[in-house]
């Protein structure tokens, strides 16, 4: 208990530099370009828009069965790719943190234990941007707006928990083993097409789609079309037990990172 305290102190006394950072690293992202951080919303709408027209219009694709709306199939996958790209892009940059950031290494009273929490603020922006393109689009075409959208943070915060020890992980093991990178890349791959994302888990027999929970990012993706997109209450039962096995893994993500770190700087 009193080293989660502490973490947590450690935490709070670092937040206006992980704020900074994260600042630093969104404006840096479009620095130079003309149309600035006005691209993190262009890329949403452009992306959400090409969705809509090719499964919608084109391939005239459902999610559920019968004559459903020609514009859900659209909403459905722009929901899922938010979560799984939030969890992409932090945990595919976890391996290669320390390594991008040698000069911290050899400072002393540099924090590195919020580098992960700098590259999931920077997520977040992104992702937040993404889910204001989706309320937009969800507004504009009528849909109704209900109480269980207020949610949305519960079934996250388990989540980013989750990414956070991942990434602490990842990013003590990419420092020792640099081959750790391509094999995420590889995983994450893999994990896209092994979770609900482009097809309803109904799509897939019961004795299957049950081994998709074992895929991290599945529970999450369902959980939040379910509040967002179907004005579903979360399954509270389930989410107890992703938000138990999420404060495990955090624990041990940044337990292995403060055990590991001291070497950092002879590999380096």
């Amino acid at each position: 208990m009193n080293y989660f305290l502490n973490r947590f102190l450690s935490l709070l006394r670092s937040f206006p530099l992980i704020k900074q950072m994260v600042r630093r690293e969104v404006i840096g992202r479009y620095r130079g370009s003309f149309l600035g951080l006005l691209w993190s919303f262009i890329n949403p709408v452009l992306m959400l828009t090409v969705y809509t027209f090719v499964f919608g219009f084109v391939f005239k694709a459902r999610w559920g069965q019968g004559d459903t709306d020609k514009y859900e199939f659209a909403m459905v996958l722009f929901a899922g790719l938010i979560v799984f790209n939030l969890f992409s892009e932090c945990v595919s940059r976890a391996p290669g943190l320390i390594l991008a950031n040698v000069n911290y290494v050899k400072k002393v009273i540099f924090p590195l234990e919020i580098l992960p929490w700098v590259a999931l603020g920077s997520a977040l922006f992104h992702s937040s941007i993404s889910l204001g393109v989706l309320l937009i689009f969800l507004a504009v075409l009528g849909h109704p707006f209900s109480w269980a959208m207020l949610w949305l943070p519960v079934i996250v915060l388990p989540f980013l928990l989750l990414i956070m020890g991942l990434s602490w992980l990842l990013a003590s093991i990419g420092v020792f083993v640099r081959d750790v990178g391509q094999l995420v890349g590889m995983t994450i791959t893999v994990l896209m097409f092994m979770s609900p994302i482009f097809y309803p888990l109904s799509a897939l027999p019961e004795s299957v789609s049950a081994y998709l929970f074992l895929n991290p990012v599945t529970f999450v993706v369902e959980q939040v079309r379910n509040v967002l997109l179907w004005n579903l209450q979360p399954n509270w039962q389930h989410l107890a037990i992703y938000s138990a096995v999420s404060i495990v893994i955090a624990w041990f993500g940044l337990f292995w990172f403060e055990k590991t770190r001291k070497g950092f700087a002879d590999v380096l």
